[in-house]
């Protein structure tokens, strides 16, 4: 009875862990706290993290390739929804359908701000650059500092698809900590006096504006950049089924449904790729240091271009909302108004930031397709 006892336990998982699966499970739990104790999006860090758990526990590989012999592991099929770049389209046409593009048309140029956050993408891609990447590399690399995952993967499936795992690991990992990572660069950044601007409500936008954006910008984003046609063309999509007001079924199937069930996938899948052996390198650290970079480069941007529109129109810009167009919807806009409601609680932000965060969302697809366009 002892000597089986010893067996069971020498054959156990407890017994062939090893100190990269004791800190990746251990990051998974401190994404866990972050997401059910602290509330930082749990919709997504609660399935990364879970995924990541689940990979790193030894003797289990659920990412295992089939052989002739042996049938995949779950999450191997899974993947294949990453890999083959289905799901990120997918969550374009879930969040234009749950997308309200009026704060932005209302505002238009606010549209500057979304620009202006792209910086981040352009910092990482030069960084990458200068320590020994490739210009696929980092591209894929770069499209971080947009705060998109699901752009971030299908540019990495399409450019560097050795690099899609970290790549799609670092991009969530940064939108799910939003709240953590901005604040303290907009208030870095801003005065007092400036987060205290109050703005004026914006004009009412109508029905007919709101159904010919989609088809406008289809036809004129897709005409001039056609690679970027899988999320433009079903982020739009998803908002014309939204404002067209005649598919109510599909629209709430959209919004929640399908966003739920893809989310879970997504999740659990790219924290599945999160394996130690992979993920603790050099150069995995080195992507997701830059990652981080850009990510903060891109909500520099933002702020400092909502400073510049701030003076130029005379104080009727509160900076605060440049941080919201590095794309993380909504999560980013959020944050605009918690800090803006910080400083002052009858100020209220949420709807003016979210003009520069649904314009980086566009904005991260077309900076998409154009280094889509240049390093395929």
């Amino acid at each position: 009875m002892g000597t089986m006892l010893m067996n069971f336990v020498a054959e156990s998982g407890f017994a062939m862990m090893t100190y990269k699966e004791i800190i990746m499970i251990t990051i998974a739990c401190i994404f866990l706290y972050l997401a059910i104790k602290k509330g930082y999006e749990p919709y997504l860090l609660i399935p990364i993290a879970t995924g990541m758990l689940l990979a790193n526990m030894p003797g289990v590989d659920l990412m295992q390739k089939p052989t002739e012999s042996v049938n995949g592991g779950l999450f191997y099929y899974l993947y294949q929804g990453v890999k083959l770049g289905i799901y990120p389209p997918l969550i374009f046409l879930c969040i234009g359908a749950s997308t309200d593009f009026g704060p932005m048309i209302a505002n238009p140029k606010t549209m500057l701000l979304g620009a202006m956050a792209q910086f981040g993408v352009a910092f990482a891609f030069l960084g990458a650059v200068a320590i020994g990447f490739t210009g696929p590399e980092a591209a894929a690399i770069g499209i971080i500092g947009g705060a998109d995952g699901p752009t971030a993967i299908q540019l990495t499936g399409k450019l560097a698809p050795h690099l899609l795992g970290t790549i799609a690991l670092a991009a969530y990992s940064y939108m799910a900590l939003v709240p953590v990572i901005q604040p303290p660069i907009i208030k870095a950044l801003t005065t007092k006096k400036e987060r205290n601007i109050k703005m004026e409500q914006l004009r009412s936008v109508s029905k007919k504006e709101k159904i010919l954006f989609p088809i406008v910008s289809m036809v004129i984003v897709i005409g001039l950049l056609p690679t970027s046609a899988p999320l433009i063309g079903m982020l739009m999509f998803g908002n014309l089924l939204k404002e067209s007001g005649v598919v109510p079924k599909l629209v709430e199937t959209a919004q929640n449904s399908l966003m739920y069930i893809i989310t879970i996938l997504l999740g659990l899948t790219v924290g599945a790729t999160a394996n130690g052996d992979v993920f603790l390198t050099v150069q995995t650290l080195g992507i997701t240091l830059m990652g981080l970079l850009a990510f903060s480069a891109g909500t520099a941007g933002g702020v400092l271009g909502g400073k510049l529109m701030c003076k130029l129109t005379n104080g009727k810009v509160n900076p605060i909302i440049g941080a919201a167009g590095v794309s993380a919807v909504p999560m980013s806009a959020r944050v605009a108004q918690k800090v803006g409601q910080e400083e002052n609680p009858s100020n209220y932000l949420l709807m003016h930031a979210m003009g520069p965060n649904v314009s980086g969302v566009i904005g991260s697809a077309i900076v998409a397709g154009i280094l889509l366009k240049f390093f395929a």
